[in-house]
């Protein structure tokens, strides 16, 4: 089918969609539940967080309090009940539950009054994970072990975060270190030795709660958000099970969101617009894929409630409708398509792990194979599969990486973990991530460990690398001016880097304390050329406005909100998923998709 024809068709549906929704019936107008949040003493409490939620699985709407106090939600579909929460760091949640509106009526009003926090405990306990992170980092002299330390304490999960400070022994250190590095999060030697002691000293609450809330009295330690934050509408849909994993996400032209969970092999369909939570799951065919994936092993890795065969990870449309998605563990690239919810599974010719995909202006894939150092290309008009082995930094790099297929063979019949997990020794190879296709159709990429981006030519496959003035640049995108922007995944920054040029700028988050930021992505609205960047260690979304170099932070109401991927819907909403991994740590336990609106949720 040519190019012409499949736009054609997509354009089709989309308009009929639009026809079908323009003709149904109005729905009705939902719940409006509205209030004002005050201190004990009746004065206003501005800024404060105010989340609904309702249903089965749960689905929330927050905003917030305007100077007055007051807030109101947009029309909420269910007639609840509802559990309301009230949050702001300095003052004592306040939650509700079994909230409804009286027999007959559309509208709940809400007076409710918060509490100081005056305990420094429960305070610090409130900040969000890169305060608490920050302590450790200002123990580390060496700027080298601290980039390290970021770099790869945050692979997967927050730091800083109350699960991973909880106390532990030596003995449990080097448990927790040995299956970080059987996940890939290699430490050096000298920095895996100061971890048990570098963590202890650091989170233990005789000294982190008074360095954390030194300042708790003064007005400016925990001021509420710029006006312009408290405008928005925040939205959370929990997705999945407390086993899952929500990795990446994608925004349909149709409307509907499309999220890969990674450990249960399953892809998830949402569709925000309609009344309550409609959602559908579908299951990745297993085939005679075994549990791990061309990486089983008697030492399999993975938690014990991982049912990850293929471990879906990656996500974007194709110019026909069609999802495809990099099957990371079963080492393959994944076509669904939406109306027969049919599967097309294409394995690898080279290389392990496919990671990021995205396509270029003729329909064909790029994608980048994070363990074995490739970039691929699949054209899916025509079957051919290509890739490159991109270079290595060291000859020690080079080898391991040729020896990587007959390591994973020996792996399938001898238990390998010491050789990553036990001895340490911080042995990294380069990971190529993120990657993006230029509007010259030059296809760009990040080494992630080897702090170098490069571009490959679409026709030649030659490749050329160019080092990063910053460290570990991740998922990059190209905005509608063909500039470059690139988060610093350990180096709490973005970078704006002009191809023609080869110059880069960069620009340096607003998040206290300095350096303790981990922005594991960032997209942009080619709309406006706004950059919304993952603020993935501090509960946040980042937005930044190159014209005026301004950025604003926008809290977001679940703690621990590890966000790895972000997309764009027709009216501007920001998408993202809350991926912590485990699971388990997140506030409340389950995985969740977030939507932002700026421009929604005013309660003024």
């Amino acid at each position: 089918m040519s190019e012409v024809s499949i736009g054609s068709r997509v354009a089709l549906r989309l308009a009929l969609l639009a026809l079908l929704g323009a003709a149904a019936p109005a729905a009705a107008a939902g719940v409006r539940v509205t209030g004002r949040v005050a201190g004990e003493t009746g004065a206003p409490v501005a800024g404060a967080m105010v989340t609904v939620s309702y249903g089965v699985p749960i689905r929330s709407a927050t905003v917030f309090t305007s100077d007055a106090g007051r807030f109101e939600l947009p029309p909420l579909p269910s007639p609840g009940p509802y559990t309301v929460r009230v949050r702001r760091i300095g003052w004592r949640d306040v939650r509700r539950t079994d909230v409804s509106p009286a027999t007959g009526r559309t509208e709940l009003p809400l007076e409710l009054v918060m509490q100081r926090e005056t305990d420094p405990a429960a305070l610090a306990a409130q900040l969000p994970a890169n305060r608490w992170f920050g302590l450790a980092l200002a123990r580390m002299e060496d700027p080298a072990q601290r980039e390290e330390l970021v770099r790869q304490c945050t692979y997967c999960h927050q730091q800083g975060n109350p699960a991973t400070r909880l106390e532990r022994e030596d003995w449990q250190w080097e448990k927790v270190l040995s299956l970080m590095g059987r996940m890939g999060g290699m430490l050096s030697s000298e920095v895996r030795a100061q971890v048990p002691a570098l963590f202890r000293a650091a989170y233990d609450p005789a000294h982190a709660v008074p360095a954390l809330t030194a300042r708790m009295h003064e007005p400016d330690f925990a001021p509420p958000p710029a006006p312009e934050v408290r405008r928005a509408l925040l939205e959370e849909w929990e997705l999945g099970e407390r086993s899952s994993m929500q990795h990446d996400l994608t925004v349909h032209p149709d409307g509907h969101i499309y999220s890969v969970d990674m450990t249960q092999d399953k892809l998830f369909r949402l569709d925000p617009s309609r009344p309550g939570v409609a959602m559908e799951a579908f299951d990745v065919p297993r085939g005679d894929m075994p549990l791990g994936g061309v990486f089983a092993s008697g030492g399999q890795p993975l938690p014990s409630n991982s049912n990850a065969h293929h471990g879906p990870h990656s996500i974007q449309v194709a110019p026909d409708g069609a999802l495809w998605i990099t099957l990371a563990l079963g080492n393959e690239l994944a076509r669904f398509d939406p109306e027969t919810a049919g599967w097309t599974i294409h394995p690898l010719e080279d290389g392990f792990y496919p990671h990021t995909l995205r396509f270029d202006a003729r329909g064909r894939i790029w994608y980048t194979v994070a363990a074995s150092n490739h970039l691929g290309m699949l054209d899916p008009a025509t079957g051919e599969m290509r890739s490159v082995r991109l270079p290595a930094r060291t000859y020690g790099q080079a080898a391991a990486l040729r020896l990587l297929p007959a390591l994973l063979w020996l792996d399938r019949h001898v238990d390998l973990r010491g050789m990553a997990g036990e001895g340490g020794g911080g042995f990294n190879l380069p990971v190529p991530y993120g990657i993006d296709v230029a509007p010259d159709g030059g296809v760009w990429f990040s080494q992630l460990n080897e702090h170098r981006i490069g571009r490959l030519d679409p026709d030649t496959f030659s490749y050329e690398m160019i080092d990063t003035p910053f460290s570990a640049p991740r998922r990059l995108r190209f905005d509608s001016q063909g500039k470059l922007w690139i988060p610093g995944f350990s180096s709490g920054l973005i970078a704006r880097f002009d191809p023609a040029t080869r110059g880069f700028e960069t620009f340096e988050l607003p998040i206290e304390p300095r350096g303790s930021e981990t922005p594991y992505a960032l997209h942009v609205d080619r709309k406006t050329d706004e950059v919304w960047i993952c603020g993935t260690n501090s509960d946040s979304l980042i937005r930044f406005q190159p014209a005026s170099e301004r950025f604003t932070v926008y809290p977001l109401p679940t703690r621990v909100s590890y966000t790895r991927e972000i997309d764009f819907d027709a009216q501007g909403r920001v998408w993202t998923s809350n991926s912590n991994a485990p699971t388990w740590q997140i506030e409340g336990g389950y995985p969740r998709v977030i939507r932002l609106d700026p421009r929604g949720g005013d309660g003024s």
